[in-house]
């Protein structure tokens, strides 16, 4: 399995990024919400990396342990082992959902699971974390099967990258914004870079249409969240749930080609409408 391949075809359907897992039957972040992904047969899973008090990799959105373990803690405050030992509250965590058997996964546990059966997005919360995660990619034998992602919005940006991502020959997606006011110059280092994906935010879906044979052209897939939370001109899960073809459709229509959903089954069901029609 080689993810830029995968995102290069172009015979590829839309692929549909399950965002922490199949979280609405495990919880978020956990080895089960990830195999539910698996087993389901979406094409990319995103998981959320922190490092332990011991420089060890792990699984986990926020900056607390209260959500998703109950405990008010910084995570990073405990070793792996720790970690480790403390059960998940189902789904997307909080005081409503139970306590699961479900452990705290570490990284390495993680891609010991997917190697070669999915690919994973990888939401570094540190970017100077990001070569310790290649390092462990790396030795786990699944480098070329997830994505290092990051903003490039400065040439400081871009040294970085290229220094500590690009040298390394991983597969690395920027996240570029249409709607700031230095998109000229946010472009410019993007088609420098010139990665395999980009996630783009923007407030006008032509902002994207647009230039949609400048990213053809240059090789590079584009990638948008319709969470809720961090959508894009009001293209949201809740509205593509009652009008697919006003949101999904619109944005493959206008050459997006990976949507992080938390409605991965109906994107699906939406794809393969599409397909038939």
């Amino acid at each position: 399995m080689n993810y830029i391949d995968y995102i290069a075809d172009p015979a590829r359907d839309c692929a549909i990024v399950v965002h922490r897992g199949i979280w609405r039957a495990a919880p978020e972040n956990s080895l089960l919400s990830i195999e539910r992904a698996i087993s389901a047969g979406y094409d990319v899973v995103e998981i959320d990396v922190r490092r332990s008090n011991d420089g060890e990799l792990f699984l986990l959105h926020d900056d607390t342990l209260e959500r998703m373990a109950g405990r008010d803690q910084e995570p990073e405050a405990l070793t792996l082992q720790q970690l480790s030992s403390l059960s998940l509250r189902d789904r997307d965590g909080g005081e409503a959902n139970p306590m699961t058997e479900e452990k705290l996964p570490s990284l390495k546990d993680v891609f010991d699971l997917t190697r070669g059966r999915i690919f994973i997005h990888l939401d570094v919360k540190r970017r100077h974390m990001i070569p310790d995660v290649i390092a462990c990619a790396r030795a786990m034998g699944v480098d070329q099967q997830v994505d290092f992602w990051g903003d490039l919005k400065t040439g400081e940006d871009f040294a970085w990258i290229r220094a500590n991502v690009s040298a390394q020959a991983v597969p690395f997606m920027a996240k570029t914004r249409l709607v700031a006011p230095d998109v000229g110059s946010q472009l410019d280092l993007l088609f420098q870079l010139n990665p395999f994906l980009c996630e783009i935010y923007f407030d006008r879906l032509e902002q994207v249409a647009e230039r949609q044979a400048l990213f053809r052209k240059a090789g590079i897939a584009l990638w948008v969240n319709t969470l809720d939370s961090v959508s894009c001109a009001g293209f949201t899960d809740s509205t593509a749930l009652k009008d697919p073809e006003a949101i999904w459709g619109r944005l493959i229509d206008a050459g997006i080609s990976a949507i992080q959903t938390d409605e991965a089954a109906a994107l699906r069901a939406y794809l393969d409408s599409r397909r038939a029609s």
